[in-house]
């Protein structure tokens, strides 16, 4: 039982702290978008303390979100059957996404070596982090398509959530906005799933469905 109820925990554990790192980042988030390399690193070494922890806490929150989609890729796993491929592209997409987002703290080696880097590299990494911020978008169309024609094969959760799942994937897909379905589109996904899937425990299995 504590296995099967463990998927919202899962997500409400990651998106505290996703929220927890942002907002311990936000507090001193002053930097002008077209800041210079030197006023950069001046804000670094001036924030240096606070970048790491909010950088550590949102990355714990990403390793939280992982377990949460090996509870969720085990329970689809079951109902797919056969070789679990679409079950297992979700899972590695979303592991390689949520990855991906730890990375985008790119100030992080800045703050570890504020002492020793240089402003045209100080500012190089601030802004490395919006490629891996896109990247993360990308892999999290792949989990969301996945697990949009997974719940509409196996019907382990209600087809309408799926559809939701899929109109965020497609979001996400879409530059100028996706950026919204990975800050507020994922973290509701994960918390509506979550909730869902433990609402199913001990509910009737269905046959399951071959990929």
């Amino acid at each position: 039982m504590l296995r099967r109820s463990s998927a919202l925990t899962a997500a409400v554990l990651s998106v505290a702290l996703w929220i927890a790192g942002l907002s311990i980042g936000s507090a001193n988030d002053n930097l002008a978008s077209k800041a210079t390399d030197e006023e950069t690193l001046a804000w670094v070494r001036s924030n240096s303390n606070s970048i790491l922890l909010s950088a550590w806490v949102f990355a714990v929150g990403c390793l939280a979100f992982m377990w949460f989609l090996g509870i969720v890729r085990g329970r689809l796993a079951e109902r797919e059957g056969g070789a679990g491929t679409l079950s297992a592209i979700m899972f590695g997409a979303g592991v390689a996404a949520a990855a991906f987002a730890m990375a985008t703290t790119g100030d992080v080696p800045s703050a570890i070596s504020k002492d020793d880097i240089t402003p045209a590299t100080a500012g190089a990494l601030h802004h490395l982090g919006d490629l891996f911020f896109v990247v993360a978008e990308l892999a999290l169309v792949a989990v969301m398509v996945s697990f949009a024609v997974l719940v509409l094969r196996t019907a382990i959760l209600p087809r309408w959530w799926a559809y939701v799942s899929l109109l965020v994937g497609v979001v996400l897909v879409i530059g100028p906005i996706g950026w919204a379905a990975l800050i507020f589109g994922t973290p509701i996904w994960a918390l509506v799933t979550g909730f869902m899937l433990d609402r199913k425990v001990g509910a009737p299995a269905t046959a399951p469905v071959a990929a």
